[in-house]
Parts: C-alpha cells; sequence; structure tokens
C-alpha cells in the first residue's frame, strides 16, 4: 500500500485580500465608502426619513490635531448608522473664518498696526480660504462622508446677510444695547473677550497690598471712639493694585461686625471674621490686639473716606453695602472700582457712583489715573511697573505688600493676562430671555447626561453677552454714529445697511470713504454727519447665527465639551432671541423648536499617553496623520529576508477611526502608543478574518445544507448584530466594538470557524460564510469603512461573477444577510438559544480537558481523542437533567463536528481498565451537578486526508472523504 498526497484535493483558502491597506488604493476606497455612499443615500432615501447633523464650525486657522478627528469621527459613525437604520442624512460641514487669531496670523501683531483695514482682510480671508481647503482635504483622508461642495463658512456672503438679519430681529427686540461698563478686556489682542475666549491660569502671581483709607468727618459717634484723638482707617486687601486709582467706594456688609481695633496712635476697621488672620499686618511684634469697639456694618455706611489717588481736589467717597462681601480673605472690606469689577459695577452704579477705567487698550494708564501729576502713572504698564507705581503713591497707607498666586483668566489665543476694563461695548440682553432657553432644554436629549447641568448652569450663570469686539477682520456691528459719537441703530438704518452690504460686500463697511451716503438712509437728517463704526460681532455670534442656514430643527449638534460655554450656548440664546417679542415664527424658523438642536451629544479632549490635555505650547499634540502613517508606533514587523530589521506599518484611516470607536468618548481620550497597539492588533484581528472569509466562500455553500453548527452561527450572529445594532443606536461605539470582538473571537473564531474548516477545506464547502461576512462588515461599516470596501472589493470571483448581488452599498445596507427560507424558523432560533450556552460549557471543558494531554505529549491536534459526557443519573429539573435534553437533540456525528474531536459518546467515564490508555476527565460548570468530560485516544485510524480519526483501516480515506474525492486507497 503507497502514501498518496491528498493536498491538491483540499479546498483551502485563496483570497485575494491584502495583509494591509495598500496607500495606493486607498482614495479609490475612501471615495466609494464616503462620497458615492452619501451621494447615493441622498438620492435613494426619502426626505421624510431625514436626519440633520449640524456642524459646529472648526476654526480656520491650522493644521487639524488628534482632537478634530476624534470630533469629525464621531460625526461621521453617527450618520452611518443612522444610514443602517434607513435615514436620508444631511451633513454640511462648516467653518468659522472670522476673528483675532485669522487676523494675526495673516498679517501679524505688528504689520495690522501698519496696514488698511482692508489689505487686512483681504490677507485674512486668502489665509481662511487657503486653510479651510487644506482641513477639508485632511478631514476627507478620515473617510468622513458629507455634503462638502456645499460647504459653509461664516465669511460667506450669504451667510453674513443671514446674521446681520438675525441681528436686526434681535434689535428689534430690544434685546441689543450699547452701555459702558466693565468687559473682559485683553490688552495682548487689543479687544474686549466674551467669558468662554478666557482659560484660567492657576499659577498666576499677583502683588497683593493691604491699603488703608482715611475715614473723614465725624465718627466720635461710633462704639469707643468717643474722645478718641486718633485717626480712623478703613483697611483693604487687593490683588490687582493697578485697579486703585479707579476706586470709587469701599463695600461692607450689612449684617456683618466690625472691630475698631487700636493701630499704634490710630485705629482701623476690620471684620470680625478676619482679625485673628489680620493681627500679624496690624499689630507690632509683642503687642498685644486692643478692640476700642465693635460696629455692624450697617452702621458704617454712613461714613465717607479719601481716596488721594484722585488727587486733592476729589471729593469724598461712600462706604455701600455689598451682598458680595464676606470675612473669607482680605479685610472684610472690599475695594470698588465699578470700571474694573463686575460686582463692583453691579453695586455702584444703582447709587449713582460714576464708573471710570483710566487704563487704555493696551493695558496702560491713562492721564485720568492721577489728576494731581499725570506723568507718575500715564502710559505705565498694569502688568509691570503700574502696580508698584501705584503703592509708592499711596506711601505710607500700604501697610503690606506680598506675593500671592491663584488662579486668573488669560486670552486663550495669547495666553496672556485680561483685565476687567469698562468700555462701550454692544450687548446682548440674556437675561429676558433665560427662562425660555431653560424652558428649550427640557426637550432636548443629552449625552452624556450631565451635559444639561453644564449648559444650564451657563445660562443661568449669564445676563448679558459682550458680543463686539475691536478688530477688523469680522462682521460689522450694523450702527451709525452722528457727530457726537452718539450711536443710531434703528430697524431702518440696519436694513439699509444689509441692503448695502448685499450689494457692495462687507469689505466695503471698511474700505468706502467714510463720509459716503450710500451708507445713510435718506431718513436720517443730511445736514448731519455720520459715520460708521469699527466694532465687529463676536466670533460666537457668527458661529451662533448658523442655525439660520437650516429649513428643520438640527437632530443632533456633537462637540467638544468645552462648547457648553461656547457654540451650544450661542445657538440656543440666539434661536431663543429670534423668537423674542414674536408671536409666530417666520418661515424660515417655522419648522425649528424653540432650541435649535433635538439632541446634544459631547466628547472629552485628547490627552496624551501621559494623560495630559495635547496643547501646542507643551509639544504633545499629535496629528492624524501620525496615526495612519504609522509613525507612533515602533517598527514592529520583520522585514522580509532580513531578520532582525524592523519596518513601519502605516496603520492606515481605520485605524484612527477604530481609536475614536474604541474609546469612551463621553470622557477624556487618551491617545498614546499602548492604546495604538491595542488597536493596531483589533484592526488585524478584522483583516486576518476578512481573509480568511473571502478566501473560504464558495458559491457551493448557498445550495448546501444547513448542519446545526450553522444554524448555531446564525443565531449567534443575529445576537451579535442586534447587540451590535442596539449599542449604535444609544451612540456606545466603544460598547459596540467590545460586543463585535467577544463574537469574533469566542463565537466566530474559537468555535464556529475551527468546526467548519474540516468541512470547508475537506467537504463540501458549506457552511454560512457568506451571510457572515456581511453580518461582520455591517458591524463594521459605521466604524472602519475602508476596510469595509476593501473587503468587499477583494470577494470572491463568483460573487464578482453574481448579479444577484446588489451595489455593495445595497448589500450592505439593506438587503437581508440571507434568504427567508435559509434562515433557521423560530422556533429552531429559540432552541439554540437555549442550548447555546451548555453546548458551549462542554466545549470550554473539552479544551480543559485536552490541555494536560497536549502538556504530556499524548496528543496534539483535538482530533487526536475521543470525548465522552458523563450526566448523573437523572434527576428533575437539574442543570444535568437540562443538559441531557439538549444532547439528545444532537447526534453523535454532529457534536464531534461542533467540538472538533473524531469521537463523542454519552455515557459512563471510561476507566484505565476498559483499554482506553490514557485519561483525562474535569468537570463541567464547577461541576456542581456532577458533569464529567473525559477525553482518551480515538478509536478509529487516521484519515489521511482531513486527519480524523474515523477511517476505518490504517492510511485510508475515511468514507466522507472517499465520497468526496471519488476514490479509496490506491
Amino acid at each position: 500500500m503507497s502514501k498518496k498526497s491528498w493536498s491538491s484535493t483540499l479546498k483551502l483558502p485563496k483570497s485575494s485580500f491584502p495583509p494591509r491597506l495598500q496607500p495606493h488604493d486607498r482614495e479609490l476606497y475612501i471615495r466609494r465608502c464616503a462620497d458615492d455612499l452619501y451621494a447615493w443615500q441622498s438620492e435613494n432615501r426619502p426626505r421624510e426619513a431625514s436626519f440633520l447633523l449640524h456642524d459646529g464650525p472648526p476654526y480656520a486657522n491650522g493644521d487639524l490635531h488628534a482632537g478634530h478627528a476624534l470630533n469629525k469621527i464621531l460625526k461621521d459613525m453617527v450618520l452611518r448608522v443612522k444610514v443602517q437604520q434607513g435615514r436620508r442624512v444631511s451633513y454640511i460641514p462648516g467653518w468659522d473664518c472670522h476673528g483675532l487669531p485669522i487676523e494675526l496670523k495673516a498679517v501679524g501683531a505688528a504689520e495690522a498696526k501698519r496696514m488698511s483695514p482692508g489689505a487686512i482682510r483681504k490677507a485674512a480671508r486668502q489665509l481662511a480660504s487657503k486653510t479651510v481647503l487644506a482641513q477639508m482635504k485632511s478631514f476627507r483622508t478620515y473617510g468622513v462622508m458629507g455634503d462638502w461642495e456645499n460647504r459653509w463658512t461664516t465669511m460667506d456672503a450669504e451667510f453674513e446677510i443671514r446674521q446681520l438679519r438675525l441681528f436686526r430681529r434681535m434689535a428689534a427686540s430690544r434685546l441689543i444695547y450699547r452701555k459702558f461698563k466693565p468687559v473682559y478686556w485683553s490688552p495682548s489682542s487689543g479687544t474686549a473677550l466674551a467669558e468662554a475666549e478666557l482659560e484660567y491660569n492657576a499659577e498666576h502671581e499677583s502683588i497683593s497690598a493691604y491699603v488703608r483709607f482715611p475715614i473723614l468727618g465725624d465718627y466720635s459717634h461710633l462704639p469707643g471712639l468717643a474722645g478718641f484723638e486718633g485717626r480712623l482707617f478703613a483697611l483693604i486687601w487687593t490683588t490687582t493694585r493697578w485697579t486703585l486709582p479707579a476706586n470709587r467706594a469701599i463695600a461692607v456688609h450689612d449684617d456683618m461686625m466690625y472691630h475698631i481695633v487700636k493701630m499704634g496712635q490710630d485705629a482701623i476697621l476690620v471684620a470680625d471674621g478676619c482679625l485673628e488672620r489680620l493681627s500679624g499686618i496690624l499689630l507690632k511684634e509683642g503687642e498685644a490686639t486692643e478692640i476700642l469697639g465693635t460696629v455692624k456694618g450697617s452702621q458704617l455706611t454712613q461714613l465717607q473716606y479719601i481716596n488721594k489717588l484722585r488727587g486733592r481736589a476729589a471729593p469724598p467717597q461712600p462706604i455701600i453695602h455689598g451682598s458680595f462681601v464676606t470675612a473669607e480673605s482680605g479685610s472684610g472690606l472690599v475695594h470698588c472700582a465699578p470700571g474694573h469689577g463686575f460686582d463692583d459695577y453691579l453695586a455702584c452704579s444703582p447709587l449713582g457712583i460714576p464708573v471710570v477705567a483710566p487704563v487704555d487698550s493696551h493695558g496702560l494708564f491713562t492721564d485720568e489715573a492721577y489728576p494731581d501729576d499725570p506723568e507718575k502713572l500715564t502710559g505705565k504698564s498694569v502688568f509691570e511697573d503700574g502696580g508698584e507705581a501705584v503703592t509708592d503713591l499711596l506711601g505710607e497707607d500700604v501697610l503690606k505688600t506680598e506675593r500671592y498666586r491663584h488662579k486668573y483668566p488669560y486670552d486663550w489665543r495669547t495666553k496672556q493676562p485680561i483685565i476687567v476694563r469698562a468700555t462701550a461695548q454692544w450687548f446682548a440682553d440674556v437675561d429676558s430671555i433665560k427662562e425660555p432657553a431653560l424652558n428649550a432644554l427640557d426637550e432636548v436629549q443629552f449625552l452624556p447626561t450631565n451635559g444639561r447641568k453644564r449648559l444650564e448652569a451657563f445660562v443661568k450663570g449669564r445676563s448679558e453677552w459682550c458680543i463686539s469686539r475691536q478688530r477688523v477682520w469680522g462682521m460689522p456691528i450694523p450702527a451709525l454714529y452722528d457727530a457726537s459719537g452718539e450711536a443710531i441703530m434703528t430697524d431702518e438704518v440696519i436694513e439699509h445697511i444689509i441692503s448695502v452690504v448685499q450689494e457692495r460686500g462687507t469689505d466695503a463697511w471698511w474700505t468706502d470713504d467714510q463720509h459716503d451716503p450710500a451708507w445713510i438712509p435718506a431718513s436720517l437728517d443730511p445736514a448731519s454727519e455720520y459715520t460708521r463704526g469699527k466694532d465687529t460681532m463676536d466670533v460666537w455670534f457668527d458661529s451662533g447665527s448658523s442655525w439660520t442656514m437650516l429649513d428643520q430643527q438640527a437632530d443632533l449638534y456633537l462637540e467638544g465639551s468645552d462648547q457648553h460655554r461656547g457654540w451650544f450656548q450661542s445657538s440656543l440664546l440666539t434661536r431663543v432671541a429670534a423668537q423674542a417679542g414674536h408671536a409666530q415664527p417666520t418661515s424660515t424658523s417655522a419648522t425649528l423648536g424653540l432650541s435649535p438642536f433635538k439632541s446634544l451629544i459631547t466628547h472629552g479632549f485628547t490627552l496624551d499617553k501621559a494623560g495630559k490635555k495635547m496643547s501646542k505650547s507643551l509639544g504633545n499634540v499629535i496629528s492624524a496623520d501620525e496615526v495612519m502613517n504609522g509613525t507612533l508606533l515602533p517598527a514592529t514587523v520583520k522585514t522580509k529576508g532580513q531578520p532582525g530589521r524592523l519596518s513601519h506599518d502605516g496603520l492606515g484611516p481605520d485605524a484612527l477611526r477604530l481609536w475614536v470607536a474604541t474609546s469612551d468618548y463621553t470622557s477624556d481620550v487618551i491617545l498614546g502608543e499602548t492604546v495604538l497597539r491595542a488597536v493596531h492588533q483589533s484592526l488585524l484581528k478584522y483583516r486576518t478574518t476578512v481573509k480568511m472569509l473571502t478566501g473560504s466562500m464558495h458559491a457551493s455553500a448557498r445550495t448546501a445544507p444547513l448542519t446545526t453548527l450553522d444554524r448555531i452561527a446564525l443565531v449567534q450572529l443575529s445576537a451579535a448584530m442586534a447587540d451590535v445594532a442596539a449599542h449604535y443606536d444609544r451612540h456606545e461605539f466603544n460598547k459596540a466594538l467590545s460586543r463585535l470582538n467577544n463574537w469574533l473571537v469566542n463565537d466566530l473564531s474559537a468555535f464556529y470557524l475551527e468546526a467548519l474548516k474540516d468541512r470547508l477545506y475537506c467537504g463540501d464547502g458549506g457552511g454560512v460564510l457568506e451571510p457572515i461576512f456581511f453580518g461582520l462588515l455591517r458591524m463594521l461599516a459605521p466604524v472602519t469603512p475602508i476596510l469595509v470596501e476593501e473587503a468587499w472589493s477583494h470577494r470572491p470571483a463568483w460573487m464578482k461573477e453574481d448579479s444577484t448581488l446588489l451595489h455593495p452599498l445595497h448589500q450592505l445596507y439593506t438587503s437581508p444577510l440571507l434568504p427567508a427560507s435559509r434562515l433557521p424558523s423560530p422556533e429552531t432560533s429559540q432552541h439554540l438559544r437555549l442550548d447555546i450556552p451548555p453546548l458551549l460549557a462542554l466545549h470550554k471543558a473539552i479544551r480543559d480537558a485536552s490541555e494536560p494531554a497536549r502538556k504530556k505529549g499524548l496528543m496534539g491536534s483535538s482530533l487526536q481523542c475521543a470525548v465522552t459526557i458523563s450526566l448523573p443519573l437523572e434527576s428533575s429539573g437539574g442543570s444535568s437533567s437540562k443538559l441531557r435534553d439538549v444532547l439528545d437533540r444532537y447526534n453523535a456525528a454532529e457534536l464531534a463536528d461542533m467540538f472538533v474531536v473524531s469521537q463523542v459518546r454519552v455515557g459512563a467515564a471510561p476507566s484505565p481498565s476498559e483499554g482506553a490508555g490514557w485519561i483525562e476527565t474535569v468537570t463541567v460548570g464547577g461541576g456542581e451537578d456532577g458533569v464529567t468530560v473525559s477525553v482518551t485516544p480515538p478509536e478509529g485510524h487516521k484519515c489521511p486526508r482531513c486527519w480524523r480519526y474515523v477511517a476505518e483501516v490504517e492510511e485510508g480515506v475515511c468514507r466522507r472523504c472517499e465520497g468526496v474525492v471519488g476514490e479509496g486507497v490506491d
């Protein structure tokens, strides 16, 4: 008897699917899975099934980083899920293009001072336009689909007109006004800032000062001061010495108690809760505290004091009640400069106390800072020599100065400290629309749910919104000014300005002659002179106006968590403000809700591997290209023919997307080598599985009979797809991927494919790999669409030639996995769902029992054993009884195929005395029900073709193989 080679008779996998995405194919696959898919669903899905995701515009001033990728890919995954659900998605990308960073990057701070407004705007527009195209190109390399050809920017003429009309509507509702009051001011940027444009530096260091102000008049009526011949002072503490020239009042709390404390020949006022803390300042070493009397704060408001920085001719200043005063810091008496503090302004304005701010736009003192000798302060910086100059002028009234580290607001663009400074600015009234804005949030779904509290807190904490900026590159605030500097902003004026802008464009606001009569409506006095204002709108007003482009309420806004105080808030406030005072909404807003969005999803920041927020200043920013090109990972693949040399694998767009999908984006997301290694391994697992499937699917499988194993695989596939779809629907991408990976590793690879190999390679080539292929691709489609498109391109030749297969977009998004006739019946599926857990428990037990035999060298492949499943005597209701029922439903051959062994029998455990040779036995599921599994040498002979030990004679093929190849032994 001669040995025969049977390898030529096996149906081994043959696939053209490559081990990694080829760079030259990337663009083709992205076009198919992004541009073609978006166009297809737009044309084939009904409008009534629409889903609108409105883009929070990224800022067009530089290169993209991983945080941008996180945002855009999350949006794309949501949209792809909606397409799978039968929706017609709409996503038109947008860009925020106005503002200081673009202006400074385009021309530079020094150059801007020498350039005309028109030249600055031209340079800024060119930079923004170039950046938009560059960022769009990068976004598209991530596989993000959208209506890129109809992209919008805040500098589009159509957008600007919509924004001006929104402004006009708010002005008509008396929600826009001009006022001289304190605002956040950036000397480094030369403009007012919104709170959303601040970041807080916890390491900022100021020089704090304890300063006394002399009380004027007769204060002998105060407790302990009858006959007192010394002077009485009010003591204050400040961390902003430079604001003392603008001091116009001292605040106390009416209900707090204040001590009159003797200090040398004089006395000083200190709050009860502050005295112990200040004893080292008020007293000399070894000197005891002497309290002359105690008085309630309300009595102190009858007193006046003098601020000598105001000059010899200055009038006395009042002590007032301040609800914000506490004894937690300082002296319990608060220096008030209503031109440099928000609380100060609110406390002083109702009392008619003047608002002054003797500091210019660059943070330098003006002549008003020290009237007696202006040169002492004029031109000095409040952050440099100005503070020390102020304390020098106060002389002995400064009791102590010291360094003080505290959290201080900075301009988030220039990274320089800001000041609070009173200027004439334009404001939007938030207080009057606050209640409807908060009510609008009742109809919004938030993910994560704590987003509601964050957004509510920002709205509740805001009474007005400073919407004007002192820059050139932005939308003009449509106001005219008469010869006296009085602003004129009537509905007629705004509408006339809009009509001229429509004709000439917004650049003409700056480039036209200041006396050009075209900008002046005929109704104004022709004998008077009018000029156009120079203020521009806050860029948050720009982007917050973007909902005006929509003809329906957006289904979703999705941005970073920092947008609670930014775009989310500005969109909500402008939308609600547009409806204020209007009983009937306009046609544009008729289909919009009170809120511009139905749902709001937020994601965290991108962190480096050390858990630090990525920042250009820290040098830890990672670009998406670095992830896709594989440059972040050390080389891990040995170069063919050169052992020891390593080469980098480009991870591609799908790795970037997989990083996003596997992260819990509701909190901050880490990006580093460890994370990317895990992502790379998952992607390799997907590619390995796809290669196996594409190489092993046979046309004959469509008509081959379905085995129990096939039906189990279909049930497991259906369960996995249902769970994954449910997670996708809740935007839980990381949970969806976890469920998919569990199915892929445990149900598909370790169970079904392992058991199916014998039938695939040696049998009829049947099985249900085709629906598994489609199911896997559908589950992966929202996350790794390039891989899915690549897999489809490498499907077997018989599938490519099959005219019954629809276009891949249909096949992956609409068509059934299998004809209904091939699916298990509901009753069979139900039985299988119940049977799978005990069958998998047996499968694990067989593996556990086989492992010791492998280690001893008694067996290699699992086919080199027979299995005996031993059950205890019948017991009603026990798990062993249920297992007996399960085993009764399957024959021995089915069980052997399922467990990838040569024989399976149910009966008493074998023993060596029965000639079983070696035996390894384990209990099933902990053994509490007495079920055991024993593995022993197989009883038959090894088939040289399939390697199962079921042949009747040595070196002879088994009956199944004989039937397949049509011959027996030689």
